[in-house]
């Protein structure tokens, strides 16, 4: 069997991102058919659920790892933080901690940065080094610098962009912190999950630049927008979500799942009380990015209890406050505790988007200042938050 060639790969990958009105210009179009994906791929896991409900890992085979890298996909690279398909000895379970994010997602974020020739771009998370590649193909070496925290991650991709006739600048460190030696940026764009987007970035893209970063205020896997900030004279930046995203978060921030008995932690509420809000809505995107925006520091889980009653527990452990909801017929019950009234907040919060007519999450609008960020809904009441930043805004 002929094997399929890369360059005829590349280009139906292109013609699919470009049928779908994901790739948009001839210059990210060329550096689609340019970047051969499969050298920053050269072991990777597919995955599927297993019988218990487990997700198994399994080391992609070679014969079909050429073919498989050119599907839309994202694949793992990397579980709990040193695990590679090429020292794995068979199907495996772990928690994904790098991977190569999915074509139209990269190419879909590298179109809404709005470059022009000869800017200099800063990118987060360096991750294969796919997406830097793509950066260097459109706009120089010398102009694209990307800092990776993981060590090994980075020698990988380092390598992988050499392989790709790349030698741009990969730095090993903490990109919450950025890279002050080659700023300022035009441009600055993050490939993994945020909490916030850290002042640094903002003190490092230079006015009139452009900060692109995936943003969601707690813990959650799901319910992140893609924030899309103008840097201003003022030391501020402000923009607007533009559209839903979803990235492993950024190292420094990732929390681990609660553990132990749940149940003891939600054992003693101040109040009870029914709901009409069923917590089934934070299930729906937008529902789950407003309760993040309502409850910034929560933690969401789902118990499924000896009676199979689900119990779905909201935790806030740095305001050592709690919500727990269970369903009794079809009526919800919350349970909260602590100084901070977490559902109340939630509950309020999602009402008044039902209130103003369900807009998207692209209606939200966003501020980042030195001491705060702020998410607002032009002209909607109980729409708008603010998160205090820590005292140096880093």
């Amino acid at each position: 069997m002929t094997p399929p060639d890369p360059a005829a790969l590349r280009h139906a990958l292109a013609d699919r991102l470009q049928e779908r009105g994901i790739l948009k210009t001839p210059a990210w179009r060329k550096a689609v058919e340019s970047v051969p994906r499969e050298l920053f791929l050269p072991t990777f896991f597919t995955d599927r659920p297993g019988p218990d409900g487990v997700t198994r890992y399994t080391p992609a085979d070679a014969g079909e790892r050429l073919a498989l890298s050119y599907q839309d996909e994202t694949w793992v690279t990397q579980l709990d933080g040193h695990l590679t398909a090429d020292t794995a000895d068979g199907p495996t379970t772990g928690f994904p901690t790098s991977s190569s994010t999915m074509p139209s997602t990269v190419v879909g974020m590298l179109e809404s940065l709005d470059v022009e020739d000869g800017m200099n771009v800063l990118e987060i998370g360096t991750g294969t080094g796919y997406s830097t590649a793509l950066l260097c193909h459109r706009l120089g070496e010398d102009n694209v610098t990307s800092v990776e925290v993981d060590p090994a991650v980075a020698v990988r991709a380092d390598a992988a962009l050499e392989r790709a006739g790349y030698s741009t600048w990969t730095v090993t460190g903490d990109g919450l912190l950025g890279h002050p030696r080659r700023a300022p940026y035009d441009r600055t764009i993050a490939t993994c999950a945020l909490r916030r987007i850290p002042y640094t970035w903002v003190r490092q893209t230079r006015p009139g630049g452009i900060v692109l970063a995936t943003v969601g205020p707690s813990a959650w896997s799901y319910g992140t927008g893609l924030a899309k900030l103008t840097v201003t004279g003022d030391g501020t930046a402000e923009g607007r979500i533009i559209g839903r995203a979803s990235f492993m978060p950024a190292r420094a921030e990732a929390v681990l799942p609660l553990s132990g008995d749940l149940s003891a932690r939600a054992a003693y509420a101040d109040s009870e009380r029914p709901t009409a809000l069923s917590p089934d809505l934070l299930n729906d995107w937008m529902p789950a990015f407003l309760a993040q925006l309502a409850a910034p520091g929560a933690q969401l889980l789902r118990v499924l209890g000896g009676d199979s009653q689900e119990t779905v527990h909201l935790f806030d452990t740095g305001r050592e406050s709690f919500a727990s909801l269970t369903a009794d017929g079809s009526t919800w019950h919350v349970r909260q505790g602590g100084p901070t009234a977490i559902w109340d907040a939630v509950e309020n919060t999602v009402m008044a988007w039902q209130d103003a007519g369900e807009p998207d999450i692209t209606a939200v609008h966003m501020k980042v200042t030195r001491h705060a960020h702020t998410y607002w809904i032009d002209g909607r009441a109980g729409l708008r938050w603010t998160h205090p930043l820590p005292p140096l805004g880093g």
